[in-house]
């Protein structure tokens, strides 16, 4: 039969927890409000693994007798501060940018479908046949392109005539060299 002290060990241990965990709320409702926006936003790989990060500290910190708080605060503190840092230098620096985000993917060009980028970007044709309804389009034909961005979602583009060189936006997208011709658009 179980102790009584195995889930539960006492008021004043409770009373830790609560105020640990107002402290830590306070703090990470804090630094979101400092670092701005971007904290918030959609997530790219980097800043995703950076929250969880914070997320394991606070719990460390609320949870585990092992870890004072105090510890488990710095150590957010400084986390917060050197991905400010980081993200302060990548907007200035696309040699930084390079070193710690991944460059959006070209999945789909003209109407065909790039295998090799899917393939290494582990992405299948359902999931690309469901991005695109999503998107109101019935026909990977009826793509001009379909991106996979940096933060795991999935940009379509609709057909069009305008030529990949041309498209100022997609200057920093992943592209194959050797892209087919634009396949036949389907009848609508």
């Amino acid at each position: 039969m179980n102790d009584s002290s195995d889930w539960f060990i006492g008021w004043d241990a409770l009373g830790d927890v609560l105020i640990s965990a107002l402290l830590f709320y306070l703090l990470i409702v804090i630094l979101v409000r400092v670092m701005g926006k971007r904290t918030t936003a959609q997530l790219n790989n980097f800043d995703w693994i950076i929250n969880i990060t914070v997320g394991s500290l606070a719990a460390s910190g609320i949870l585990l007798d092992s870890v004072p708080a105090t510890h488990a605060a710095d150590a957010i503190i400084v986390i917060a501060l050197l991905q400010f840092a980081l993200t302060w230098l990548a907007v200035r620096s696309d040699f930084v940018t390079k070193l710690i985000k991944a460059s959006p993917t070209l999945l789909t060009h003209k109407g065909n479908v790039l295998e090799n980028s899917m393939l290494g970007a582990r992405i299948s044709q359902a999931e690309l046949y469901s991005v695109l309804r999503a998107h109101g389009i019935t026909d990977v034909k009826d793509a001009n392109w379909v991106i996979l961005e940096s933060d795991g979602s999935m940009t379509v583009l609709p057909r069009n005539e305008t030529d990949l060189h041309d498209a100022g936006s997609m200057g920093n997208v992943d592209t194959p060299e050797d892209l087919p011709e634009p396949a036949e658009r389907s009848q609508n």
